[in-house]
C-alpha cells in the first residue's frame, strides 16, 4: 500500500482544525475565539474535562490561530500560510508539546524552560502544550512555578488535564481555567453521520445512537468505535450489527421484561433472563442495564424530564409509550429492588438466584400477595396499576375479624368506654393506665426527656413490619376507611384488645407495660423494655393492627414498636453478695447473725 493510500483512523482524519469544527463545545470555543480576536490573551490556560472531548485539539487550534499570518474575517486560521501548514504537519518550532504522563521529572521541566528562552522565528507566539499536567511530580511543579507566573511576552502555556483536583493550587491560581463538558449523544450522532457520509458508509441512526451511548461522552472513543463497527459490517452499519459487535444488550429485551413486570408474569421474566444469559451476558451487566432502562422510563414519563433521555427519537417514542402504562411509584420501588440486587451481587454465593429473586419481586410490585405471604421479611409492597379498578384489601390478620356494622361499632364503642372506666377504677396504677396517660399529650407539645429516650430506642430496634403495613395502606387502600380518632379512642381500643384476648398472656403483658406516644395523625410509637415483649408484638402485630383498624374504623392506623435501650437493668448479684448487701442495709439483722455465730457460705 502506498503512502498516499495509507489508512488513517477517523479520530485523526476528522480531528477538528478550526474552532467552528469542534464538536459539542460551542460556548467554550466562542470564548477562546473572542479572546483571540480582541487580543486579550492570557499567559497560561488550563483545559480540563473528560477524555476525548477536544482539550488537546482546541489547544492546537488556539496555537495555530494566534500564529496565523493571514487570519480569515471570522477570526479563524487560514490553514494556507506557512505557520498553519507547519503546525498541521507537526514540525512547527512555535508549538512544543510535552506529555507529562511520561515526562514528569524536574529535568523534563528544565528542558522545557530552556526552550521558553528562545523567541519564535515565525509568527508572534510560542505555545507550550503540557498534556496530563496532573502527572507532574511535586518537584517538577515547583520548578515550573516561576516560569509560569512570569513568562516572556511571546510565551503562552496551555495545560490539559482530566483530573483538575490533582493540580496544585499554586498552578491553578496562575491559569485561566476552561472546563470542557461531555459531548451529548445528539452532537455525536450528528458528527458520526457527517463522517459516514464523507466515507461513503451507510449508517442507521439507531446504530449511531448505540455507538454514541457506548462512547459515554467522548468523541474520540465514538470515532474509534465507529471504525470498529464499520469494518466488521462491511460499510453498512445497522442496528443489529452495532449491538452484536459492541456486546450491547438490545433494548427489546428490557422492553419485554417491563411488559412482563406489568403483567406480573414471573415465568416470562425468568425465561427472558435465561435468553440473556445464554447470549453470554454477565448478570451484573444485565442488572445495571435494567436499572438504566427503568431510569429512562421514569424520565420519559414526565415531559419536563424528557430531555434527560439520551436516545434517538424513535426509541424515545417507544419509551414514552411504555412509561405511560405504569404508575410513577412503580419506578421508585423497582429502582430500589434493582439497587439492592446490585449492592448484594458481589457477596452473593448464588448470583443467578439473586437476580431471579429480584425479577420475581419486580413482577409482584403490581400484584398484592395474599396473607400470610405479604408479611415475608423484605417483601416489596405491591403497587396498584392505575389501569385496574381500585380494590379494597382486607387487613392482614392471622385470625378472622367479624364484619361490623356502623350501629354495632357505636354500641361497642360505648361498651369499651364503660369497660375502660371500670378498669381505670380497679387498676389505677397499672402500666396500662400509664400508657393511656402518655398518649394524651399532643404531638405539638415540646418533647420530654422520656420522648427523647423513646426516639433513641426506636432508632436501632424497630419492628419493620409496621412500616410495611403503612406502605400497604398508602399504596393500595385508596378510598378505604379513614375515620378520625382521639388518643382516648386509641387507648380504649388498646385496652379492649387485651380484654378480648386473655390467652395471649405475653402480648397482653407487653401491652400493659408499653409506653405509647402519638407520632402523627394515624401512627403511634410503642416502647417496650425487653426483647421478649418486642418479639410478642412482632408475632401478633398483624392481628393487633387488624383489630385496631376495625375498632377505630380507620385503615391508616399504624404502630411502630421499639426497644427502650435506655432502660435501667438491675444487676443480678450472687447469693453471698446479695446477703452481704442485705446485712449492710439492716444492722439489726447483721448483729443477730453475729450473736448466733452464723457464717456466710
Amino acid at each position: 500500500m502506498s503512502d498516499n493510500n495509507q489508512y488513517i483512523v477517523s479520530a485523526r482524519k476528522y480531528r477538528p482544525g478550526t474552532f467552528s469544527s469542534v464538536v459539542g463545545q460551542k460556548t467554550l470555543t466562542s470564548t477562546l475565539s473572542g479572546a483571540i480576536h480582541s487580543g486579550r490573551l492570557a499567559q497560561a490556560y488550563l483545559f480540563c474535562g473528560p477524555r476525548g472531548v477536544g482539550k488537546t485539539s482546541c489547544a492546537r487550534i488556539f496555537a495555530k490561530t494566534i500564529n496565523c499570518l493571514h487570519p480569515g474575517p471570522d477570526g479563524e486560521a487560514c490553514g494556507e500560510c506557512e505557520s498553519c501548514k507547519a503546525i498541521a504537519r507537526g514540525n512547527s518550532f512555535n508549538l512544543i508539546e510535552l506529555d507529562a504522563a511520561s515526562n514528569n521529572s524536574v529535568e523534563d521541566i528544565r528542558n522545557l524552560i530552556e526552550q521558553v528562552n528562545v523567541p519564535p522565528q515565525l509568527g508572534k507566539y510560542k505555545v507550550f502544550i503540557i498534556d496530563e499536567v496532573h502527572m507532574l511530580s511535586s518537584q517538577a511543579f515547583n520548578a515550573f512555578l516561576k516560569t509560569l507566573e512570569e513568562p516572556p511576552a511571546y510565551a503562552i502555556f496551555i495545560l490539559a488535564t482530566t483530573e483538575k483536583q490533582k493540580v496544585i493550587p499554586t498552578i491553578l491560581s496562575r491559569c485561566q481555567i476552561y472546563d470542557f463538558k461531555r459531548i451529548t449523544v445528539e452532537d455525536m450522532v450528528e458528527h458520526l453521520s457527517h463522517v459516514a457520509q464523507s466515507e461513503g458508509i451507510t449508517a442507521d441512526p439507531k446504530a449511531l445512537g448505540v455507538i454514541a451511548r457506548k462512547a459515554d461522552g467522548a468523541m474520540r472513543d465514538a470515532l474509534s468505535i465507529f471504525d470498529q463497527v464499520s469494518a466488521s459490517s462491511g460499510g453498512n452499519i445497522t442496528y443489529e450489527s452495532a449491538v452484536e459487535n459492541l456486546n450491547v444488550l438490545d433494548y427489546d429485551y428490557y422492553f419485554r421484561l417491563v411488559d412482563a413486570f406489568r403483567r406480573s408474569d414471573v415465568p416470562e421474566s425468568l425465561l427472558i433472563y435465561k435468553e440473556i444469559r445464554d447470549k453470554g451476558f454477565d448478570s451484573l451487566f444485565f442488572i445495571n442495564g435494567l436499572s438504566q432502562h427503568v431510569r429512562d422510563l421514569m424520565v420519559a414519563a414526565d415531559p419536563r424530564t424528557l430531555s434527560l433521555l439520551e436516545v434517538d427519537s424513535d426509541t424515545a417514542k417507544k419509551y414514552g409509550e411504555q412509561a405511560s402504562s405504569l404508575p410513577l411509584q412503580w419506578y421508585y420501588a423497582a429502582m430500589k429492588v434493582l439497587n439492592n440486587a446490585d449492592y448484594s451481587y458481589r457477596t452473593a454465593s448464588n448470583k443467578q438466584l439473586l437476580v431471579e429473586v429480584a425479577l420475581i419481586r419486580l413482577c409482584q410490585l403490581l400484584k398484592p400477595a395474599t396473607p400470610p405471604f405479604d408479611l415475608a421479611e423484605g417483601f416489596e409492597m405491591p403497587l396498584r396499576n392505575p389501569s385496574e379498578e381500585p380494590r379494597r384489601s382486607a387487613p392482614s390478620v392471622k385470625r378472622p375479624v367479624e364484619a361490623r356494622s356502623e350501629q354495632s361499632d357505636r354500641n361497642d364503642r360505648g361498651d369499651r368506654d364503660d369497660r375502660s372506666d371500670r378498669d381505670n377504677q380497679s387498676t389505677p396504677s397499672t402500666p396500662s393506665s400509664q400508657s393511656s396517660q402518655n398518649i394524651q399529650s399532643s404531638p405539638a407539645q415540646p418533647q420530654s426527656p422520656l420522648a427523647s429516650k423513646l426516639k433513641r430506642g426506636l432508632r436501632s430496634h424497630t419492628i419493620r413490619i409496621s412500616e410495611a403495613e403503612k406502605e400497604i395502606t398508602d399504596n393500595t387502600r385508596v378510598g378505604s376507611r379513614r375515620e378520625p380518632f382521639t388518643d382516648e379512642d386509641f387507648a380504649n381500643a388498646w385496652a379492649a384488645y387485651q380484654a378480648r384476648n386473655p390467652e395471649l398472656r405475653i402480648l397482653c403483658s407487653a401491652m400493659r407495660g408499653a409506653e405509647l406516644k402519638r407520632v402523627d395523625e394515624n401512627k403511634f410509637s410503642v416502647l417496650v423494655d425487653h426483647p421478649a415483649a418486642m418479639q410478642a408484638f412482632e408475632n401478633d402485630l398483624a392481628h393487633l393492627l387488624g383489630f385496631l383498624r376495625d375498632t377505630l374504623q380507620n385503615d391508616m392506623v399504624a404502630i411502630e414498636v421499639g426497644l427502650n435501650t435506655t432502660a435501667v437493668v438491675q444487676k443480678q448479684l450472687p447469693r453471698a453478695e446479695f446477703l452481704k448487701k442485705i446485712f449492710g442495709e439492716n444492722p439489726d439483722l447483721a448483729q443477730f447473725m453475729k450473736d448466733i455465730e452464723a457464717e456466710l457460705v
